[in-house]
């Protein structure tokens, strides 16, 4: 078995737990993000199955045919719903596309909420109509499971333990699917995903079909990321750092190539990028501006910063 390189917790301490099995959880939860920036989580209660069924269908999707595929592409949207083809996505510090194909999920609003007008609709495969009804279904048990860990986050900030709730509600969050294409030649400088910091508050990843994810430590090393079964990994994403004063760090991390004699082998991984609502005002907290850590960054929105981001990163023109 691989060591172990991130801690690991378990959110049914958090949720169900004692008062001293709740604090115990914050704190550790807080010293694995300040030390490494991941954090492994087991007992989250998202559905192994719903899990699995939704691999094996994401696996179907990538599999059709190239031009059966681009139909599910829809200009404008910027890669935030439906497909975005091979070779358009780069890290916001890189020139080269990542080697990677996606497909994106987003807010279904159910309760009337006006910020409904804000999202576009799904987009629904034909061919594979589980894919999209599964993911809907994943994206609500991943949300869940994300407002809790955020709760726990409140703690470990001294905020209301309900402060992201309603920033949260009916959010902009996306669930991805990403398809890493066999290697078919020698790649031009460019690896599956270029190191990059997610840009929403936090990410919850559940484990890929293939290795090769890393992080970058405070000593400037990479260090792999092997999750167990049954195992969610959880970062810090762009936004909580900024509205943190860099309190909460954003972690580096990539997506390496696999050895040369493993380039047939492809890989699927399914990100949960949790995102407040576009209003969430991500000015930086007075609590977390000091004398020893001055503010850091301008006021602005989430939806005014993920604009900016999906630009730097070549998804919106």
């Amino acid at each position: 078995m691989a060591e172990r390189t991130i801690p690991l917790v378990d959110l049914g301490h958090y949720s169900d737990g004692s008062e001293e099995e709740k604090r115990a959880f914050v704190k550790k939860l807080g010293d694995a993000f300040h030390s490494i920036g991941f954090v492994g989580v087991v007992n989250h209660q998202v559905p192994k199955s719903l899990i699995d069924d939704f691999y094996y269908a994401a696996k179907c999707f990538f599999a059709l045919p190239d031009n059966v595929k681009k139909k599910y592409e829809v200009p404008g949207l910027s890669g935030q719903r439906g497909y975005t083809a091979f070779g358009k996505e780069h890290a916001k510090h890189s020139k080269v596309a990542d080697l990677k194909e996606f497909f994106q999920i987003g807010q279904e609003v159910a309760d009337g909420d006006a910020i409904k007008s804000e999202y576009p609709d799904n987009v629904k495969v034909e061919e594979i109509p589980d894919f999209t009804l599964l993911g809907g279904r994943l994206y609500s048990e991943f949300e869940r499971a994300g407002g809790v860990l955020l709760q726990a986050i409140a703690d470990h900030l001294e905020l209301p333990n309900d402060y992201f709730d309603k920033r949260i509600h009916n959010g902009n969050s996306i669930l991805r699917a990403i398809h890493y294409p066999p290697i078919v030649e020698e790649p031009k400088s460019a690896i599956r995903a270029e190191q990059h910091e997610d840009i929403n508050l936090i990410t919850l990843l559940v484990g890929a079909s293939a290795g090769g994810l890393q992080l970058l430590n405070k000593e400037g090393k990479w260090l792999d990321i092997v999750p167990e079964a049954d195992e969610i990994v959880i970062n810090v994403g762009d936004m909580l750092q900024r509205l943190t004063n860099n309190y909460l760090k954003s972690t580096t991390h990539r997506v390496v190539n696999p050895p040369r004699e493993e380039w047939h082998k492809p890989r699927l991984s399914i990100p949960f990028f949790l995102h407040p609502r576009s209003k969430m005002d991500l000015s930086c907290l007075d609590s977390c501006v000091t004398e020893d850590n001055p503010l850091q960054y301008e006021p602005i929105t989430a939806g005014g910063y993920l604009d900016e981001r999906l630009r730097e990163i070549g998804l919106k023109k």
